[in-house]
């Protein structure tokens, strides 16, 4: 097996050379521990250790007889085929944009809303030209992608089709439309908290304003009646008190 390289190999048929079985034992043991040491990042369990066997008793081509943990795997391991997983088979017209876009053309046909047609069929024209890309140098027409996209809708989008060929695509998305139009909503039943919010900041303000006017009073007033400066006086008393307990 290529992902153990040649030496694991060859300590393989060394090992099968043997001819006692209990050294045989011991040597295959520290194979495995080897073999372990090779793929680090592999995670430590029953069934890691079940493959490490089951790949030592493929290096030996089944020839090796030990006492393993585990018994050694069929023959016929190495000749059966994987099961086949059942994929989901869609009759796809195109196959280059995949399922998704057919179910978007379904959507956009049960959509009610006339624009948001509009915005799905545009969206969809975007998304068909990146996935024409992917595989292709060249770029895709627009019309050929309206022309795609009627066609899967067994022309039932004609009308909006023609629409979009005579003014341009749209630029909005059609979830953009639906977020918008919720946005605008929540904003209009919100504008009475809104103003409310705005008002009643604008009376703190004022509050605000109001007690700094009377504190300024209140030390005019108290400046004007010579408060002021006793509060002075009886600063310089205690300053010089302090200093007269100072020891010299």
């Amino acid at each position: 097996m290529k992902e153990y390289g040649s030496n694991i190999q060859k300590l393989t048929d060394y090992i099968v050379s043997l001819p006692d079985r209990e050294q045989r034992t011991k040597y295959a043991h520290i194979l495995i521990e080897l073999m372990r040491q090779i793929h680090p990042n592999m995670r430590e369990g029953i069934d890691y250790s079940k493959k490490l066997w089951d790949d030592l008793y493929i290096i030996a081509n089944f020839d090796l007889d030990v006492d393993s943990p585990f018994p050694p795997p069929p023959k016929e391991i190495l000749g059966k085929k994987p099961m086949t997983v059942p994929y989901n088979q869609h009759q796809l017209k195109h196959r280059l944009y995949g399922r998704n876009l057919e179910l978007l053309v379904v959507k956009a046909m049960i959509t009610q809303d006339y624009d948001e047609r509009k915005a799905f069929i545009s969206y969809m024209v975007r998304l068909m030209k990146s996935f024409f890309q992917v595989w292709n140098k060249d770029t895709i027409e627009t019309a050929d992608c309206l022309q795609q996209i009627l066609e899967l809708s067994g022309f039932k989008l004609q009308k909006e089709i023609d629409e979009l060929r005579r003014d341009g695509l749209m630029e909005s998305s059609p979830r953009d439309g639906s977020s918008n139009r919720q946005r605008t909503q929540q904003n209009q039943g919100q504008n009475g908290g809104g103003h409310q919010f705005r008002d009643n900041r604008g009376g703190d303000r004022d509050n605000r304003d109001r007690n700094r006017g009377n504190d300024r009073n209140d030390r005019n007033k108290n400046f004007g009646n010579g408060n002021y400066k006793n509060d002075r006086n009886d600063r310089n008393n205690n300053n010089k008190n302090n200093n007269n307990r100072r020891p010299r």
